[in-house]
């Protein structure tokens, strides 16, 4: 049963060999093409026998990963899923709820990677994570900066712009709560001005409500509050992925209250 593991043909060791010695952990269908320089049927004949020897797993179709030789007879590998993410997009970065953990800003591990895109793509899963695209226009796309894992780049979301995503779309961070708790205990870890700069480039009145909502009740950073005070046409929600039932409104953030208060101040 090992032999069988372990005996690869020559195209199969060849690929495999050029993969490693160019350290390339992530390839494509065209980058095996031009290693092997042989037809489409004999790179698909290789690909196959390569995943059924757990050589290297399909993570996207097209898109496969390599299981390096220190992975073992078996190959047990997986790569992770900030590089994974880096490899099959352009234009990208990591955000919401995968930030807020990356930056420590909340103690807890969503199963799932969301990253923002610019053009929408359908999530899949890898390694029994799944990732999952949201779609971002021109104008909310910016704010990211770029970090290395593995001597990998990677792109994330700043601290500031992870806070502000999570306030535009708290159905990507584990809600408002998850918001305000990572506001509460990371406020001095903000650059507020920065942070105001890019409320006013993305100019959305909720974000500016719903954070002047949760600094007021924090009672948190004061000398802010008159800066997010715009006026807006009609209540929104506080949360929009909480049951819809109104506890109260908030005239002076034109919020529709359905989180008790003692739930943003940390009654976790």
């Amino acid at each position: 049963m090992v032999t069988k593991n372990i005996s690869l043909g020559k195209h199969e060791v060849r690929l495999l060999f050029s993969l490693e010695s160019k350290k390339i952990s992530i390839f494509s269908f065209k980058d095996a093409k031009l290693i092997l320089k042989t037809s489409n049927a004999s790179v698909k004949n290789v690909i196959y026998r390569l995943k059924k020897k757990k050589r290297i797993k399909e993570i996207q179709k097209g898109r496969y990963l390599l299981a390096p030789a220190v992975s073992g007879l078996k190959a047990y590998w997986a790569e992770h899923p900030f590089i994974v993410a880096n490899s099959i997009l352009k234009e990208y970065y990591i955000g919401f709820w995968t930030a807020l953990n990356y930056w420590g800003f909340t103690e807890q591990v969503p199963k799932t990677i969301f990253i923002a895109v610019k053009n929408r793509k359908r999530p899949f899963s890898y390694n029994k994570q799944k990732f999952k695209f949201i779609t971002l226009n021109k104008k909310k796309f910016f704010g990211f900066t770029e970090k290395k894992i593995s001597n990998t780049l990677f792109k994330v979301s700043s601290k500031e712009k992870t806070i502000i995503d999570c306030l535009m779309h708290p159905e990507y961070c584990g809600g408002i709560v998850e918001a305000a708790k990572a506001i509460k205990n990371n406020h001095k870890e903000l650059d507020w001005n920065g942070l105001l700069k890019m409320l006013n480039k993305l100019d959305i009145n909720v974000v500016r409500q719903r954070l002047g909502f949760i600094l007021e009740t924090l009672n948190i950073k004061k000398d802010i509050l008159k800066k997010l005070m715009k006026k807006a046409k009609g209540f929104a929600w506080l949360d929009p992925v909480h049951p819809k039932k109104i506890i109260n409104y908030s005239h002076k953030w034109q919020l529709k209250i359905n989180v008790r208060e003692e739930e943003i101040k940390g009654g976790y």
